[in-house]
């Protein structure tokens, strides 16, 4: 069995697109698709089933992927060792996070790790679903739902606030039409920013469904994204409402926060690694500084007011 041949499924198997597989390994898509019907009749096996969806792993398919997995972390593993000569805190650390922690909190805060340990690489890979560890998609995840795999390493890393921002430029616009401003009581009359909800990949997202209790009417939402960038953008551009984590909108000291006493939710950060993962220096020392780092900066991820 050729190993390019099974790097070339692993990337299928992750990207669940041919295309977007090819484009990670710089190949042509038809190449790619050869070998990979090259591999699956030296085994004698169909790996995948071809859907108008993407590519499918089929349950030989997915007990290739366990060994497969297995087979490139020792791989990568004993390469780390032998490149860095056993050298303690060395090597790339691969963080896989949600755009918003990762762009606006990990991000600007990897200086004194860099400083602490210069032979720490680190790359930072923004995911809009969950980051999935045992197909080795990185070495340690930042998820925000508590996995359910039992064969991984999953710890608390902290809680955090999101609560209702607004532009004073939405304001303005609708002082007209409402001269006593956001309340509770027209909260739901307003044009709001959000999620679309059909594609959300885990009930934490939805926040939405808190606001019910608050609102004297039908939510409807003027503007929608699948990404919390966007969302935040559109709310700084005055087009409505939005709800955002604290520790994004705080920084941005041209947003109001509403009805920050009434109105709180809750949400958590969970950090995930495999076992073997979690034996490497390097990768246990990123993970000691990621629950350090919150810890540092309780205030900004869980704002008292």
């Amino acid at each position: 069995m050729n190993w390019d041949d099974i790097k070339i499924f692993l990337e299928v198997a992750r990207a669940e697109r041919l295309s977007t597989a090819a484009k990670r390994l710089t190949m042509d898509a038809s190449t790619v698709s050869r070998r990979l019907h090259k591999l699956e009749e030296s085994i004698a096996t169909k790996l995948f089933d071809r859907t108008q969806d993407g590519h499918v792993l089929t349950p030989d398919g997915e007990m290739l992927l366990t060994s497969a997995c297995k087979m490139e972390q020792d791989a990568q593993h004993a390469l780390s060792s032998i490149h860095n000569n056993n050298e303690e805190n060395c090597g790339l650390v691969r963080i896989g996070v949600t755009e918003a922690l990762g762009n606006f909190f990990v991000s600007p805060n990897l200086l004194t790790l860099q400083q602490q340990h210069p032979n720490i690489d680190v790359h930072l890979l923004l995911f809009s679903r969950y980051v999935k560890i045992s197909r080795n998609e990185a070495d340690i995840a930042i998820a925000v739902e508590r996995p359910k795999s039992t064969s991984m390493i999953v710890s608390k890393l902290c809680d955090y606030k999101l609560q209702l921002y607004v532009h004073q430029d939405y304001l303005d616009h609708n002082l007209k039409q409402y001269p006593q401003g956001i309340t509770l009581d027209n909260l739901a009359e307003h044009k709001w920013v959000t999620y679309v909800d059909n594609l959300i990949f885990t009930d934490q997202l939805s926040y939405i469904k808190e606001l019910d209790r608050y609102l004297s009417g039908e939510l409807k939402a003027n503007f929608s994204s699948t990404s919390i960038i966007s969302q935040y953008f559109a709310i700084k551009s005055g087009l409505g409402i939005g709800i955002l984590p604290c520790f994004l909108a705080d920084q941005d000291k041209s947003l109001i926060k509403l009805h920050s006493q009434d109105i709180t939710i809750s949400r958590s950060f969970w950090l995930v690694t495999h076992p073997e993962s979690k034996r490497l220096s390097h990768v246990n020392t990123v993970w000691q500084y990621l629950k350090q780092l919150v810890l540092e900066h309780a205030e900004l991820l869980n704002p008292k007011e």
